[in-house]
């Protein structure tokens, strides 16, 4: 069976403060870093042939915890980025409620709207992202084990894409993975299957917020 999981970054200064970073870049912060190496060793154990990354540093430097243990090569995509979130990025949650109600209500109803008037929708993320699981699906052996470090909304895009649930199921009764934990999709014959959902090294590691 062939497996993907699907991996959150680590925290950052924006997910503390309760910020949008959308695909502003910024570092992971110390607690982050340490986020990342915990859940590397975790994963390191995994045979893990395939590591992907979102090009935003935050994502790249959690895959480089995983490849300083297992020597493998991060492979890059833009396209496995965070959520554009347009007028919303840096600013907080509370700045966005104010200043956006009735995209903010619209979401709460588990509607896709676009985000922040010059964003995307979920929608757009999925395109993006499942053409990269494809081609790295098309590409693994028959027991291969792939990891694909991304972002908190890309994430479950992405996951809901694969296993056939649709924008509002999914946003309706899956929380957001936390900082630094995983989902683990597997390969059945009637095709894939989510296996786990945020799944970490401790119970309690980091925001559980899609920002």
């Amino acid at each position: 069976m062939r497996r993907v999981l699907v991996w959150r970054h680590g925290e950052t200064g924006h997910n503390a403060g309760g910020i949008y970073q959308g695909q502003l870049d910024s570092h992971l912060s110390p607690r982050g870093r340490e986020q990342a190496a915990a859940a590397a060793q975790a994963l390191a154990t995994r045979g893990v042939s395939r590591l992907l990354s979102s090009d935003l540093a935050r994502a790249s430097d959690t895959a480089d915890a995983l490849a300083a243990l297992t020597g493998l090569r991060v492979e890059h995509d833009e396209r496995l980025r965070e959520i554009h979130v347009g007028e919303w990025q840096g600013l907080s949650h509370t700045e966005v409620v104010a200043r956006f109600p009735d995209v903010v209500a619209a979401l709460d109803r588990g509607e896709d709207a676009v985000r922040g008037r010059t964003g995307e929708r979920v929608a757009d993320v999925q395109v993006r992202m499942r053409a990269v699981f494809d081609e790295l699906v098309a590409r693994l052996g028959p027991d291969d084990t792939a990891v694909v470090t991304t972002h908190g909304m890309a994430s479950r895009a992405l996951v809901a894409d694969v296993v056939g649930l649709s924008y509002r199921q999914a946003w309706l009764s899956l929380v957001g993975l936390h900082n630094c934990h995983w989902a683990e999709l597997v390969e059945h014959r009637t095709g894939w299957r989510l296996e786990a959902w945020n799944v970490g090294v401790t119970a309690s590691v980091g925001s559980v917020t899609d920002r």
